[in-house]
């Protein structure tokens, strides 16, 4: 199993281009099921999520063709298979995001049901409410989705719960419907404006994505298109969060700051000096230590749930006492365990955590537990006196391309340790 070698103390600074956004890609690759022809995307990240979400699809007997500019054409017009397989939905939760386009192209599917994080519950009861609403009949059996529908129809729904994927679902579900879909109590990421300007590239007829409203009136089919994929907007974050744990001056190039206002003013409140123009954000913190942010995580537009973890590097080192309250999942504090090995002093009760500041960190061999915790040891690593050695990295392959040859062109030492 690859490891990460990890010498502390290095200051970041330069210039660094943004890939693309892993969670806007996700459904848009499901959303090609579809149409009958084909759709080109641009700007895709060389991620493990990704690789999976193509073999899923070319399980099913899509064609995927990659150009000599890294572009991608997706043609599922003639899927033999409708089925998601265990072996490849245990590895990615997004998974799940093949339902409703399989049952509003082919009126059938058979999805296993998701695996991936463990970083808590998403409900799944959520897709499944919200599908039988359009007129789908599902059955849960042997640790599968099956679904049908003769045909799908137009229906006001509201979620029992604001979710992102479930949101997605729906509104690829109800493109091919017939007649009007009105969703409410909807996520507002920015990932689902993404992917209701991509489904309207390809005929789709949908209003208010990003607002507490969506409205999709069906169409009989989808054609060809080409999009490109947008910036990270969490690998952007986690750039700017490293800079200002190595005191460090950086630009994040490619990223819309209106994407991550939330992150931007409580890197500002951390005493970091910030600026954004259209397109870039720009960080220098000159503080000995950061000042200490209080962090309440929630739904887009307020601070980011996969911004947590990195944050709580930032409270570790500061010059106080922090509060840091997880309200999107409920077992999100898996690293503050490895963090407390580096030398953090947190302490956690339920979803809430105290972070007492300390002047210094000291390298260990740690343990990623997930994405997001991957990424926040890689940042204590950073800042920390001596070497780290970053243990389970397949976890942040799923979501950061190139991750240590990004942070070692600012100036990192960071070496992949073959297994």
């Amino acid at each position: 199993m690859e490891k990460l070698l990890i010498k502390g103390g290095n200051t970041l600074s330069g210039k660094i281009k943004c890939s693309g956004a892993k969670n806007a890609a996700l459904p848009m690759i499901a959303a090609t099921i579809l149409s009958d022809e084909k759709i080109t995307l641009k700007n895709l990240p060389y991620l493990q999520d990704i690789t999976t979400i193509f073999e899923l699809l070319g399980s099913m007997g899509a064609e995927i063709l990659l150009d000599e500019n890294m572009n991608f054409t997706i043609s599922s017009s003639n899927l033999k298979d409708i089925e998601a397989r265990y072996e490849l939905v245990k590895t990615m939760r997004a998974s799940i995001l093949v339902l409703g386009p399989l049952l509003a192209k082919y009126g059938k599917a058979r999805i296993a049901l998701p695996g991936g994080c463990a970083i808590g519950t998403r409900p799944v009861n959520f897709h499944l409410d919200a599908l039988e609403q359009l007129g789908a009949k599902i059955i849960l059996k042997n640790g599968y989705i099956e679904a049908s529908a003769n045909k799908l129809y137009g229906n006001k729904i509201r979620f029992d719960g604001v979710t992102v994927t479930g949101t997605e679902n729906l509104m690829m579900a109800a493109t091919l419907a017939e007649g009007r879909t009105t969703l409410t109590n909807v996520a507002k990421e920015p990932e689902i404006i993404d992917l209701a300007e991509m489904l309207s590239s390809m005929g789709a007829k949908i209003t208010g994505a990003g607002s507490d409203e969506i409205i999709i009136d069906g169409v009989n089919s989808l054609h060809g298109s080409e999009y490109s994929i947008p910036a990270d907007r969490i690998e952007a974050g986690t750039y700017l969060t490293a800079a200002a744990v190595t005191n460090g001056n950086i630009t994040v190039e490619g990223i819309n700051p209106k994407r991550l206002m939330k992150v931007i003013h409580k890197l500002d409140d951390t005493g970091a000096d910030i600026t954004y123009k259209k397109d870039s954000i720009s960080i220098s913190m000159n503080r000995d230590r950061p000042r200490p942010v209080d962090v309440t995580t929630a739904p887009f537009p307020e601070f980011p749930t996969d911004m947590q973890a990195q944050f709580s590097v930032i409270n570790a080192i500061s010059s106080g006492t922090s509060n840091i309250y997880e309200t999107v999942f409920e077992n999100r504090f898996m690293h503050i365990l490895e963090l407390n090995r580096m030398g953090c002093d947190i302490t956690v009760q339920g979803n809430h955590a105290v972070i007492n500041g300390v002047p210094s960190l000291y390298g260990a061999e740690v343990m990623a537990t997930d994405l997001r915790a991957s990424a926040s040891l890689i940042l204590a690593g950073l800042c920390a006196k001596g070497e780290t050695i970053v243990d389970r990295i397949y976890h942040i392959d799923r979501g950061y391309e190139r991750i240590e040859e990004k942070l070692n062109y600012l100036g990192a030492d960071i070496t992949r340790l073959p297994s």
